[in-house]
């Protein structure tokens, strides 16, 4: 699996949280019949870490927040060959927290602006820095958007991370100028491939709910035929081209795979 550097395992598409950010809430309203969230089988997940090459970033989310799997610690147990990290809006983290510490090596927080549980996230975040002490994970705070009183962030053992956020249906629309690299190829392309909770594969995570971009499925091919799938294949050919409209939801997307800082 040449150039793979991180792999998204969706373990679950449930999420605790309703946030004005978010696309899957837009689509609750506008089209239910794509809303069957659920939790990825663990037989699956045991499927999917056989797969995976040894030393890859796995990020075990999704479009959904991976404290709300029912078997968090057993999926994390079955990924100790990769570098294991998730995102997480932290409702559930003082209840999961034996689950997490010293199974993961790095976590997440997002923190969106005008949140009304902002200030028992944060304080919850405290929390659990004094139950993990100096054991793993390794903390980052996400800053999106323009986070009121977002200099506490940055007191607390860890790092913070801005980024400017965007249309909640689709990576476009933000709020400032995206980064570009040099060479115009989107990084996500290049380097990343994604799992969803019921085992379909996409190259990349922006949000696709209506699949517009499937490689296919696990549970009939296995990840390295995917990676190496002529469908994904022409996208990265098209891409180095410069022909970001080899795919309606490329076209429409203005992410080249390099996270903007806000406060850019």
């Amino acid at each position: 699996m040449n150039g793979l550097v991180v792999c998204n395992v969706e373990l679950t598409s449930v999420c605790s949280k309703s946030c004005f950010c978010c696309g899957r809430r837009k689509m609750e309203k506008n089209h239910p019949e794509l809303c069957n969230w659920g939790h990825m089988e663990f037989s699956l997940v045991e499927h999917i870490a056989k797969q995976l090459p040894s030393g890859i970033i796995v990020q075990l989310h999704n479009n959904g927040d991976s404290l709300c799997y029912p078997k968090l610690k057993y999926a994390l147990n079955r990924f100790k060959r990769q570098i294991r990290c998730f995102n997480t809006n932290g409702i559930l983290l003082l209840e999961k927290a034996n689950e997490i510490i010293n199974n993961l090596e790095s976590l997440t927080i997002s923190v969106i602006p005008n949140d009304p549980l902002g200030n028992k996230q944060y304080e919850d975040v405290k929390k659990f820095l004094e139950i993990k002490g100096n054991k793993s994970p390794i903390m980052t705070y996400r800053l999106l958007g323009n986070v009121e009183n977002a200099e506490r962030w940055y007191k607390l053992p860890g790092k913070v991370a801005t980024r400017i956020l965007h249309d909640p249906t689709g990576s476009f629309d933000y709020t400032k100028k995206v980064t570009l690299p040099e060479h115009q190829i989107c990084l996500d392309l290049l380097s990343h491939i994604v799992v969803d909770y019921q085992g379909n594969v996409f190259p990349c995570v922006r949000f696709d709910p209506t699949k517009i971009n499937k490689l296919g499925n696990i549970k009939e091919n296995t990840l390295e035929e995917l990676w190496n799938s002529q469908k994904r294949l022409n996208l990265l050919k098209e891409h180095v081209k410069g022909n970001r409209n080899c795919s309606e939801l490329c076209s429409k997307c203005s992410y080249y795979g390099c996270p903007t800082p806000n406060d850019a």
